[in-house]
C-alpha cells in the first residue's frame, strides 16, 4: 500500500506541476519590461516616438528614423520576449549610421504599451507597423523584416501575408512548441503550448531574400533549430552561423556587418 501512496503522490505532484506551466505558460514565454524608455535616453536621439495604432483598438508606443534617401530600405525591426525597445538601440544604431531607415517596433504589455502579450497580439502589433510605413509612402519592395529570437516568428508570419524586399531572422527556431520541449523534456507541452508561432509550416511561403543568422553556442534556441528553418525556406536564401557566439551576442561577433552587407546586395540587385 505504501508504494501506491507514493504513486498516487507523484503522479499528483506531477499533474500539480503540468498544470501550473499550462496556467502560467506566458509568464514563462514573455518577460516585458513596462518601464516607457525614451530614445536619446538610450543613445538614438535621432529617432522619433511614433503611435502604431493595431486594428483591435491599441496605441503603442514605437520608435522611427526616416531612410535618408529613397534608395535605401526601411528596417522594421520586432524584438525578442524580453526587455523593450530601448534595449536594442545599440543593435540598430549601425543600420541608423548607414542611413537606413528603422522602426523599432514596441508590442502590447512591454514599454508601458497597453495590453497583454500573445501570438495573435503580437501578430497584430505587427500589422500595424507594416501599416505605418506603408502610411509613409515606402512601398513593401524597400522594407525589410527583422525578426529578433520571438520576433522572428512575427517576422515570418508577416512576409507570408506580404512581400517585403527582404527578411533577417537572428536567432529563430521552428515553433516555440519545439523549443518549451526541449527546455521541459519531461512535460507534454506540444499539447499543452497556446502560441505556438510555428515558423516551420510558413516559412516555404516567404518569397522574399532571406538571411539567417545564428550563433553555435545558443542554448536558448540551439542552432540546430535555425538550421532546420533555413533548410525549409525557399531561396533566394544565406545563412551566416557565429562559431563562438550563443543567443544574446551575435552583434560582438559581427552580425550587424553581415547584415549590412546582405541588405546593400539585396537592394541594389
Amino acid at each position: 500500500m505504501r508504494v501506491y501512496k507514493i504513486l498516487a503522490v507523484g503522479f499528483i505532484t506531477y499533474g500539480a506541476l503540468v498544470g501550473a506551466l499550462s496556467v502560467f505558460q506566458r509568464h514563462l514565454m514573455y518577460f516585458p519590461a513596462t518601464d516607457k524608455p525614451s530614445p536619446a535616453d538610450f543613445g538614438v536621439p535621432e529617432m522619433g516616438e511614433v503611435s502604431l495604432k493595431t486594428k483591435d483598438g491599441l496605441d503603442l508606443l514605437a520608435w522611427y528614423r526616416a531612410p535618408q534617401s529613397d534608395a535605401l530600405p526601411v528596417i522594421l525591426y520586432f524584438h525578442g520576449n524580453a526587455g523593450h525597445i530601448g534595449y536594442r538601440a545599440g543593435k540598430v544604431r549601425p543600420y541608423i549610421d548607414a542611413g537606413f531607415g528603422v522602426l523599432l517596433v514596441s508590442y502590447r504589455g512591454y514599454a508601458g504599451n497597453p495590453g497583454r502579450p500573445t501570438e495573435e497580439g503580437l501578430y497584430q502589433d505587427g500589422r500595424a507597423a507594416v501599416a505605418f510605413v506603408a502610411g509613409k509612402g515606402i512601398p513593401a519592395r524597400r522594407t525589410v523584416f527583422y525578426g529578433e529570437s520571438l520576433g522572428s516568428g512575427v517576422a515570418v508570419q508577416l512576409a507570408t501575408e506580404g512581400t517585403p524586399g527582404a527578411v533577417v531572422l537572428e536567432a529563430p527556431f521552428t515553433s516555440t512548441a519545439d523549443i518549451a520541449a526541449k527546455h521541459y523534456p519531461f512535460v507534454p507541452v506540444r499539447y499543452l503550448v497556446w502560441d505556438r508561432f510555428d515558423s516551420m509550416d510558413k516559412i516555404a511561403g516567404v518569397q522574399a531574400p532571406l538571411l539567417f543568422l545564428h550563433g553555435e553556442r545558443d542554448r536558448i534556441v540551439p542552432v540546430g533549430y535555425g538550421r532546420k528553418l533555413f533548410e525549409a525556406a525557399a531561396e533566394p536564401k544565406s545563412a551566416r552561423y557565429f562559431a563562438e557566439a550563443g543567443h544574446n551576442d551575435l552583434y560582438t561577433h559581427g552580425a550587424a556587418g553581415e547584415v549590412i552587407d546582405f541588405i546593400r546586395k539585396t537592394f541594389r540587385d
